[in-house]
């Protein structure tokens, strides 16, 4: 019989990203997963052009940078075990002891060296309101929580200068910007914030330090994510200028501050500027913009693939580094740097050089060990004639002769997309005997602006072409039971559950995680809805209540005959718990098959970064469900 993967086998994948390169040099950041003890570990590796090496021995190291001379590597770290600060060390780069330099309060976001190599720029959160010295919170703004952070009213993230000879710190960015990504030019700090939370929170600008003030560059109405100065004082930018709301592609522009002029480098690509293929088994992604003999590098998901690309001034685009996978994070010094996966392959480091790969690390070998179900493409053409991309994997020890239950994967986002990227769930669902069924409705991205423009009409055209999917994959494929059909998704993929369970009883199983039932309690008591749901269903709760209503799931509760687990996150403050709360004790007055599992000290991101006790439990639920009411 065929040996597939379980969810206890999570604890066996390496994940490997947060690349730097300095000339032919390489450091980068393997993280592994230990479910026996409930934690991950992290630690940094060297390949000095020859062979890699293990190179700190701290279990929580991470975000090496090296310093401008390649003679030092900063990165962060947590070995104080009674500290809960985040720990900024150097060590040299020809090895030697990790030497701590200082600590901060509230975690490290980012890190860089300043040009001359004697400081490190750290971005750290800090209190900018005086804290109450009793335990009751007193809050004056919005967002008041971010998911997987906690609370953030009256803090921002500012930038200090660390002296690596002292350690000592000074902050020099003020309190009222939230800063984000930092890069130094010709002796000056250039750094992204948001300025208002509040009422633009999807607006980042571009600033520059001069002096003690920041200078905003920008017009304070994108969303600028990176940038690289050039030498003539204009800036590559990685921006959102969201003409289309949130479905609007990121895309990299050259920009001349002195003129306003903005050009779009890459009009002749629609598509969205990162990688937005879903992964459960993912390494820390670094992927920012690199500027190389007048070509700017970055990565873009083009339908189901994430690939490297370059665009020069003249708007030229050409893919480097293409193929049916998801390119996860790279770096530039003598050579291109890549980490990249597969549907079957978990992620390894690559290189590219003189037009060859080579790939240099191999820590998920061990996969080879085990029968994986290589998912197979199709396409639909959906009623309205545009074309969908599935997909479909047989379970591993498939039998032509017989028939098997199928579960339907839908994903979160709804502006993200399913593709050639590594998801341990789907494996798992095959080894125990189940055809997964996957696919890139309306509203996915990688496809262009209007393919991921469902504003206003969720349940919609999406709905549709889930159905339609499905309506092709009993059509093409006879061995799977069309009486037998599960479902299940996450975010987004959780709406659509709760939804497609409210709308059809077509499946006789459905899970539901970290969804939206009520779009009305969701506007006003997670970290985006106050900005998402405007920008998704249409206005607000009360100048289209009935906009917001329609599109609830909680008003179909009456509807639903499938079988349902609710799986939730009880520290999810992207879908707050009261999504599940309310759908759940609805089902149950209503008298429906309904059953609820909360995962205490949990967040949105469970799936792929929870503790790992709670994400083999939750892969076991999912399958013991999808057993329960699939299978004979």
């Amino acid at each position: 019989m065929a040996k597939g993967l379980s969810e206890k086998d999570l604890g066996k994948f390496k994940l490997v990203g947060n690349i730097d390169a300095f000339r032919r040099r390489l450091v980068f950041q393997v993280t592994e997963i230990s479910v026996e003890k409930d934690d991950y570990f992290s630690r940094l590796y060297l390949y000095d052009g020859r062979k890699v090496k293990h190179f700190t021995s701290g279990k929580k190291d991470g975000n090496p940078r090296f310093s401008p001379d390649g003679k030092l590597i900063t990165f962060t770290s947590k070995r104080d075990k009674e500290s809960k600060e985040a720990e900024l060390y150097v060590i040299p780069t020809d090895g030697g002891e990790a030497r701590l330099l200082t600590k901060f309060k509230y975690g490290i976001k980012n890190i860089r060296f300043t040009e001359d190599g004697k400081s490190i720029a750290v971005v750290t959160p800090i209190d900018v309101e005086k804290k109450p010295k009793d335990d009751v919170h007193i809050i004056k703004e919005i967002p008041f929580w971010f998911n997987g952070v906690g609370w953030v009213y009256g803090k921002r993230s500012v930038v200090y200068l660390v002296d690596i000879e002292t350690g000592r710190k000074r902050r020099v960015t003020p309190k009222n910007l939230d800063v984000s990504q930092i890069r130094f030019h010709e002796g000056k700090l250039y750094f992204t914030a948001q300025e208002d939370r509040e009422r633009k929170p999807m607006v980042s600008d571009l600033y520059v330090l001069e002096g003690r003030k920041a200078k905003r560059l920008t017009p304070g109405e994108w969303s600028v994510q990176d940038f690289i100065p050039l030498d003539d004082g204009t800036f590559i930018l990685k921006a959102n200028t969201r003409e289309r709301g949130i479905p609007t592609n990121t895309h990299i522009y050259h920009y001349n501050p002195e003129t306003g002029e903005m050009r779009k480098l890459t009009a002749e690509l629609d598509r969205a500027a990162y990688n937005s293929l879903n992964c459960d088994v993912r390494g820390s992604q670094r992927a920012e913009l690199v500027f190389k003999d007048g070509w700017v590098y970055y990565i873009a998901t083009d339908g189901p693939r994430a690939n490297l690309f370059r665009v020069n001034l003249e708007g030229k685009i050409e893919r480097v580094i293409g193929g049916d996978r998801s390119v996860e994070s790279f770096a530039i010094g003598d050579y291109i740097a890549f980490t990249a996966q597969d549907a079957v392959t978990p992620t390894e480091l690559y290189v590219l050089r003189d037009g060859k790969e080579k790939k240099l690390t191999n820590f998920n070998g061990w996969i080879k060990e085990y029968t994986l179900s290589k998912p197979e493409h199709f396409k639909v053409k959906a009623s309205d004639g545009v074309e969908i991309d599935a997909w479909i994997m047989k379970p591993v020890d498939f039998d032509p002769g017989r028939k098997y239950p199928a579960v339907l994967e839908i994903h979160g986002g709804p502006k993200t997309a399913y593709g050639y990227s590594f998801m341990h769930e789907f494996h798992v669902l095959t080894a125990k005997g189940f055809v997964v069924i996957f696919s890139n409705p309306r509203g996915s991205d990688g496809y262009g602006e209007e393919f991921a423009d469902i504003r206003e009409h969720y349940g919609e055209r999406d709905y549709q072409d889930l159905m339609e999917v499905v309506d092709e994959a009993l059509k093409r494929f006879d061995f799977i039971d069309g009486e037998r059909l599960g479902i299940t998704g996450g975010s987004y993929g959780g709406f659509m559950t709760n939804w497609i369970v409210g709308h059809t009883k077509r499946f006789k199983a459905a899970v539901t995680q970290r969804s939206i039932s009520n779009w009305v309690s969701f506007f006003g008591t997670t970290d985006i809805g106050y900005f998402f749901a405007p920008d998704q269903i249409g206005g607000d709760p009360w100048s289209n209540t009935d906009g917001y209503w329609e599109k609830s799931p909680l008003k179909y509760a009456p509807n639903v005959e499938t079988p349902l687990l609710i799986i939730h996150s009880m520290e999810d403050y992207r879908c707050w718990l009261p999504e599940a709360l309310q759908f759940y004790t609805a089902l149950k007055y209503l008298g429906k098959t309904v059953e609820l599992a909360l995962f205490p000290g949990e967040n949105h991101d469970l799936s792929r970064g929870g503790k790992p006790k709670h994400r083999v439990k939750r892969l076991g639920l999912i399958v013991g469900w999808m057993e329960r009411w699939l299978k004979d």
